[in-house]
């Protein structure tokens, strides 16, 4: 039996369409949530309309909008996610006008982009999502993230949301602080963005450096793939930074000695084509000789220049001549 106070808010409470009452839950199951806003009939809710079912406690009260009064099957349609668009709006208009920033969960994927709840339904584009428009949108629903409300139509009571700019905010703050720390002999740790026919563009936090292919390894390589991968780390040493156009110029920092890829075959050809150490046999073939004891009839001997294609030819005279 109802209190004199209960029935006195029962007979305050007026049930119409479109209005926000208090409800007490009385059943939960695996669809629908059952309601009693003190009206002839019990209001039904989708399960989905909450985030955690487990949340929802028989006896417990929460917000409801009344959808209509009695439907067909004489039960009232109850929508709490409405009830809270409802309340939320002014205070999200309020963070919209600032250009500020709030908390959502990703709920869905519809054509274009995502829908995110705020508190109210907003959409957020695929273009908005990052930097780089993601292919798969089925890694974000369920999710939380940090977003910026970008747009608003009062009219029609929608939101527009993106992550990108605050992605990219977050990533020129990081590039104006490094590009200020910065200066030219810093050793520093990169990631392999992009291999090209002439080099690679290694990232540091945010900033973008082209590692050229002649800088890469004292040996001949034909392509930078040869020794670099994409996605791959490693430390490298400014050589210069250029602030206006916030690129800097990086080679990669020598390890006992020797550049990336460098082997020691290499280092020994490279020795041999400075003139340190033995003489390369590459540079001269003994073609003929003129003994002068075994019957060569040979006088002169070839002397072949495979560094230059030349060839030199020198006078030798046998004993006795």
């Amino acid at each position: 039996m109802l209190t004199m106070e209960e029935a006195m808010k029962q007979s305050a409470t007026r049930f119409a369409a479109g209005e926000i009452v208090k409800g007490t839950i009385i059943e939960v199951r695996p669809k629908e949530v059952l309601v009693d806003i003190g009206y002839k009939s019990e209001g039904v809710i989708p399960t989905n309309e909450f985030g955690d079912t487990s949340a929802l406690k028989v006896g417990g009260e929460i917000d409801v909008l009344i959808e209509k009064l009695e439907n067909k099957d004489g039960t009232v349609e109850l929508s709490h996610e409405k009830a809270e668009f409802k309340k939320n709006w002014e205070r999200i208009l309020t963070i919209c006008n600032e250009g500020g920033t709030i908390q959502g969960k990703v709920k869905s994927i519809v054509k274009g982009g995502l829908v995110v709840n705020i508190g109210v339904e907003a959409f957020l584009p695929a273009s908005q999502i990052d930097v780089i428009t993601p292919r798969n949108l089925a890694q974000f629903v369920n999710n939380t993230y940090e977003f910026k409300v970008v747009k608003i139509n009062q009219e029609r009571q929608n939101i527009v949301l993106s992550r990108r700019e605050l992605i990219e905010q977050e990533r020129n703050e990081k590039r104006a602080k490094l590009l200020a720390e910065m200066v030219p002999g810093d050793i520093r740790k990169g990631t392999v963005k992009n291999i090209t026919d002439f080099g690679a563009f290694i990232e540091l936090n945010g900033i973008d450096g082209l590692l050229h292919i002649t800088d890469m390894s004292w040996g001949r390589i034909s392509h930078p793939s040869e020794i670099l991968k994409v996605g791959q780390e490693i430390d490298v040493v400014v050589l210069d930074v250029n602030k206006e156009k916030e690129r800097v110029q990086p080679r990669p920092q020598a390890k006992n000695g020797q550049p990336v890829g460098q082997h020691r075959d290499q280092v020994s050809r490279r020795r041999e084509g400075q003139g340190q150490g033995r003489q390369p046999r590459a540079l001269r073939r003994l073609c003929a000789t003129g003994d002068g004891g075994r019957g060569s009839r040979s006088r002169h001997r070839v002397v072949v220049d495979q560094t230059r294609g030349q060839a030199q030819r020198c006078a030798q005279t046998r004993p006795g001549n």
